[in-house]
C-alpha cells in the first residue's frame, strides 16, 4: 500500500472545494436535462400523439436500460482509472444526446436518444460518490455528498422553469437544444479544473494499489446484511420518487388545468424546494445525530419515507391547487430525507476501493426498480384507471387520452376528466411503495452500529 502524499492543508481544502463545486455543477446539468423532458412531457405527448404508457417508457425503462446496464461496469472502471475523465466524458455524451432528443420526430427516435442520455448519466453518480468518499471523513460524507446533490433541486428548478419559458415561445424542441450546450462546456471545464483525489485520503488506512476483482466485491456486499437492506430501501424509495417526479408536471396540467409554462414552473419549484429541504435536513441532520448513535442515518431515512405517503395521497386528491402545492412540498421534503444518508451509508459500509462499485450497484438497482419500472407502472396504471373512469369506449373516444381534433366540447371535457382521474389514482398507488422502503432502512439500522 502507498500512503497519499502530504500537502499543505490550505491547498487540500481549496482542491476539495473546487471538486465539490464542479461535481455540483455537473449534477445540476444532469438533472436539468432530465427535468426538461418531465416538464414538457404533456406537450411532447400531444405533439407526437403518445400514450401515457409510451411516456412512462421514455421517462422510465427506455431511459433506465443503458443507465443500468453500463452503471456497474463504469463503477468497476472508476476503481481502476481516472474518475474525473469518466465524469467529463459522461457529461459530454448525455449533453449530445439531449440535443438529439430535440431533433426526434417519433417515439423510436425519442427512445434512441433517451437510451444514450441514460448511458451518459450513468457515469456520474458512482464517480462522484467515490471522489467525495476520498476527501470527506466518515461523519461528514453524507453532508458533503448532499452539497453535490444540491445540484439536483437547482437543476430541476432551472431545467423545468427555463424549459417551460422556451417551449412556450419557440416550442419544446428548442428547449432540448438550449440545454445541450451548457453541458458540453461544463464537461470541458471539469476536465481542466478538477484534480483526481488520492484514494482513501480520509480513512485510517491507505487504499490498496489495485481494486479487488468483481467476485470479491459481490461477496463483500452479499455478506453485509446492513448494506443489502440499505440498497434495497434506496431502490424501493427510488420507485416512489421517480414515479412522482416524472409525472408531477403531467398531474398538475391535468388535475389543475395548468398550461405548459405554469405546469413546468410549478413542477420545478415544488421539486427544487422539496429536494433541497429533504437533502439538507436528511444529510446534515443524520450526520450530526450519527455522532451520538450511528444508526441515525437509517432511522432518519425511514422516518421520512413513512411520513411522506399519507401527505402525498392528500396532495393528489386536494381540490385546491394551492393546498395541493403546499402538501406536495411537505411530502417531497420528507421523501428526500433518504437520499443523502443512503449514499453516505454505502460509502461507510465499504472500503475505499469498493465505493464506486457499491454506489454503481445501488444505482443499477435504483435505476431498474425506480427509474425503470416506476414511470412505466404509473403510465400503464394511468391508462387503465382513465379507461375505467370513462367507460369501455375510452380508447375510441379518447385515443392516447386526448379527444380528437374537432370533438364536441362535452367529449373533450369527459376525456380530460378521465385522464386526470387516471394519473391521480396511479400516483396514489405508486407512493405506497415508500412504506416498504422505510421498513428496509429500519432493518439496516442495527448493522450500522456494529460497523461503526
Amino acid at each position: 500500500m502507498i500512503a497519499p502524499p502530504q500537502e499543505p492543508p490550505s491547498a487540500a481544502v481549496h482542491r476539495t472545494k473546487a471538486m465539490v463545486f464542479m461535481l455540483f455543477a455537473v449534477c445540476a446539468m444532469n438533472f436539468a436535462d432530465r427535468a426538461v423532458f418531465s416538464a414538457l412531457a404533456q406537450t411532447i405527448k400531444a405533439d407526437l400523439r403518445l400514450s401515457d404508457l409510451e411516456l412512462g417508457l421514455l421517462q422510465g425503462l427506455v431511459f433506465a436500460l443503458l443507465y443500468a446496464l453500463v452503471g456497474l461496469p463504469i463503477g468497476l472502471l472508476a476503481e481502476r482509472h481516472s474518475r474525473k475523465r469518466i465524469v467529463a466524458a459522461a457529461t459530454a455524451i448525455w449533453s449530445a444526446a439531449t440535443l438529439a432528443t430535440g431533433l426526434a420526430t417519433n417515439f423510436l427516435q425519442l427512445a434512441a436518444s433517451r437510451l444514450i442520455v441514460g448511458m451518459g448519466e450513468a457515469g456520474f453518480t458512482p464517480c462522484a460518490a467515490s471522489m467525495v468518499g476520498d476527501v470527506a471523513p466518515r461523519d461528514k460524507r453524507a453532508s458533503t455528498m448532499s452539497l453535490v446533490l444540491l445540484g439536483t433541486p437547482v437543476g430541476i428548478f432551472a431545467g423545468a422553469t427555463i424549459a417551460g419559458l422556451i417551449a412556450a415561445s419557440w416550442g419544446w424542441r428548442a428547449a432540448f437544444v438550449a440545454f445541450s450546450i451548457p453541458g458540453l462546456i461544463i464537461a470541458a471545464l471539469f476536465l481542466l479544473i478538477v484534480e483526481e483525489p488520492h484514494r482513501g485520503m480520509t480513512d485510517n488506512t491507505a487504499a490498496p494499489e489495485s481494486a479487488p476483482p468483481i467476485g470479491t466485491f459481490l461477496a463483500t456486499v452479499a455478506g453485509n446484511r446492513s448494506l443489502v437492506w440499505v440498497i434495497a430501501g434506496g431502490s424501493l424509495a427510488g420507485f416512489g420518487m421517480t414515479s412522482i417526479s416524472q409525472f408531477l408536471a403531467v398531474f398538475l396540467a391535468r388535475a389543475h388545468g395548468l398550461g405548459v409554462r405554469e405546469a413546468a414552473a410549478t413542477f420545478g419549484s415544488v421539486s427544487g424546494i422539496s429536494i433541497a429541504l429533504g437533502l439538507l435536513v436528511g444529510s446534515f441532520g443524520t450526520d450530526y445525530l450519527s455522532r451520538r448513535d450511528p444508526r441515525w442515518p437509517a432511522w432518519g431515512a425511514a422516518i421520512g419515507l413513512v411520513c411522506a405517503p399519507p401527505i402525498y395521497l392528500a396532495a393528489f386528491h386536494a381540490g385546491s391547487l394551492s393546498v395541493s402545492i403546499a402538501l406536495l412540498l411537505l411530502a417531497g421534503s420528507f421523501l428526500l430525507m433518504f437520499f443523502g444518508p443512503t449514499a453516505g451509508m454505502i460509502q461507510n459500509l465499504l472500503p475505499p476501493r469498493m465505493r464506486a462499485s457499491g454506489v454503481a450497484l445501488y444505482t443499477l438497482l435504483y435505476t431498474l426498480i425506480g427509474s425503470g419500472l416506476g414511470p412505466v407502472f404509473v403510465g400503464g396504471m394511468s391508462d387503465l384507471f382513465a379507461a375505467r373512469a370513462y367507460g369501455t369506449s375510452y380508447t375510441i373516444d379518447c385515443p392516447h387520452g386526448l379527444a380528437p381534433a374537432g370533438a364536441l366540447a362535452e367529449r373533450a371535457a369527459s376525456c380530460a376528466a378521465a385522464s386526470a382521474s387516471g394519473i391521480q389514482m396511479a400516483l396514489s398507488l405508486a407512493v405506497l411503495s415508500l412504506f416498504v422502503a422505510g421498513a428496509c432502512f429500519l432493518l439496516a439500522a442495527p448493522g450500522l452500529k456494529r460497523s461503526a
